[in-house]
């Protein structure tokens, strides 16, 4: 097995970071100023990755408590870059059993090889019979169980739990002991409620899902400041310039050689950010896109497509978020529409025929594709590294890709409205929100009207989730409501 450091280094290995700069990337990590508290052995471990990234970045990484909720394929490679990476804590939470079409795209499942239960020369059909006890003994168990093992044994070093009960049955302030919350593979309303929840806890979160060919990752860090290092320019770069309707810069130092002129600066920039909720429908896209025919055009066909399997899900709440069967004609065609609307929405051009049937194909018949999930939990996990390190530039707020292409597409979309902590003292209130006020005489907290708010989706919103996190907010002993 390659080591630890190493492996670390190259799932990492495609970021850029100005930390890196800074410290050379020629000089051994165990030369840098440690006044971290890392021992020598794991100066000696991360090497590779601290010249990358900085001491300070990987002192905050080993310090981190990462929540991990669902544990299927995506989810797999996101812990195991976390955990290579040397996060403190992990916690993989899931609810669910194993089955039998996980062990196909888990490799955290990895049940022993014939090898490891029969001789040598033992025959292929002992070989296929050992293979089938060996996969019966996973079976069954919890997802969460069965991953850690295996997380625990690629690095020792990392604190791995496993949560066994679901997440969104567990009171509001269960989120407030993590450092940043990662959901995969759930429903529309699970994520809703749970970046919801993370609001209130003031945690930044991440959500991410593959379906077969395609996937997504989303972001909501509310506020988050970061730091580059870099050349200064004839320019000066100065306090609260605002680089996008996003980005503010908010400091700014000056470094150089004692006694010579400062050749080099510290820039700390703050991202502002929106609510699953509103991001994922309610917002159109950046101005820059929607002023400029070209660029409009130039829009992935997946974003409707997307929106469009999102509202699906909600239409079909009763049916536990069910996705659409590309063989049932009803379903062809009501979700043929709602692409239609979302894309009317967005401004962009019409989804042709065989874009729509390529996805309903991949969503419905593929589940997991191993190197769709394996370029998005990469690139999920390289974003939540860089978050907790507070270094370059983290997703702004919505990334598409299209395994067909492998190319992925980022796009800001946020509604007219303020963003990041602001959002939560402007947020509208729906009548659904007012009238469970009216019911309960419970005065909802602004993050958790966001889940209410109006909007294209507010009419598909379930009320009970945001007034459960009033309830919870109110009495400590009152547990948020159980999602599927």
């Amino acid at each position: 097995m390659v080591g630890n450091s190493e492996v670390a280094a190259g799932a990492n290995g495609g970021q850029h970071s100005a930390a890196a700069a800074a410290t050379g990337p020629s000089q051994p990590a165990a030369a840098l100023d440690n006044r971290s508290g890392m021992t020598e052995d794991e100066i000696a471990l991360y090497d590779r990755q601290i010249r990358l990234w900085g001491m300070r970045a990987q002192e905050k990484l080993r310090s981190a408590h990462v929540l991990l909720v669902t544990m299927r394929g995506l989810g797999n490679e996101i812990a195991k870059n976390l955990v290579l990476a040397g996060v403190g804590s992990l916690t993989v939470a899931d609810h669910e059993n194993v089955t039998e079409e996980d062990l196909g795209s888990q490799f955290l499942l990895a049940t022993p090889s014939a090898g490891d239960v029969v001789p040598a020369d033992a025959t292929s059909e002992q070989r296929q019979a050992a293979d089938r006890a060996a996969a019966a003994a996973v079976v069954g168990t919890n997802r969460a169980v069965a991953a850690s093992q295996q997380l625990s044994s690629m690095n020792p070093r990392v604190n791995v739990v496993a949560e066994q009960r679901d997440v969104c049955a567990q009171q509001v302030n269960y989120f407030a002991k993590f450092s940043l919350v990662i959901v995969t593979d759930r429903n529309p309303e699970v994520l809703n409620y749970i970046n919801t929840a993370t609001r209130l806890q003031n945690r930044p979160f991440y959500a991410a899902s593959s379906y077969g060919l395609f996937g997504f990752i989303f972001a909501d860090l509310i506020e988050h400041d970061f730091v580059i290092v870099r050349e200064r320019g004839n320019i000066a770069s100065r306090v609260g310039d605002h680089e996008t309707r996003t980005r503010t810069i908010v400091d700014v130092k000056v470094e150089g050689e004692q006694g010579a002129a400062a050749t080099k600066e510290s820039v700390t920039k703050r991202e502002v950010y929106s609510t699953w909720l509103l991001a994922s429908d309610a917002s159109p896209l950046p101005f820059s896109i929607r002023s400029v025919a070209r660029r409009l055009r130039n829009v992935t066909p997946l974003l409707p497509c997307l929106r469009a399997l999102w509202a699906f899900q909600e239409n079909h709440s009763v049916e536990n978020y069910r996705l659409p069967d590309a063989n049932n004609a009803q379903d062809r065609s009501e979700y043929i529409g709602l692409v239609s609307i979302k894309q009317q929405a967005l401004g962009t051009p019409p989804v042709t025929a065989d874009k729509i049937r390529e996805f309903l194909q991949s969503v419905s018949g593929l589940r997991e594709t191993s190197p769709v999930v394996t370029v998005l939990g990469g690139q999920l996990a390289q974003d939540v590294i860089n978050t907790i390190g507070q270094t370059q530039q983290p997703i702004q707020n919505l990334v598409v890709f299209d395994g067909s292409t492998m190319q992925s597409s980022v796009y800001a979309m946020h509604p007219e409205m303020d963003l990041g902590n602001a959002q939560l003292s402007t947020a509208p209130k729906s009548t659904a929100t007012e009238t469970a006020a009216e019911a309960t005489g419970v005065v909802l907290d602004p993050a958790a009207e966001l889940a209410l708010a109006s909007g294209p989706t507010a009419a598909v919103a379930t009320p009970s989730l945001p007034l459960q996190l009033a309830q919870a907010q109110a009495q400590a002993q009152t547990p948020a409501q159980n999602l599927q």
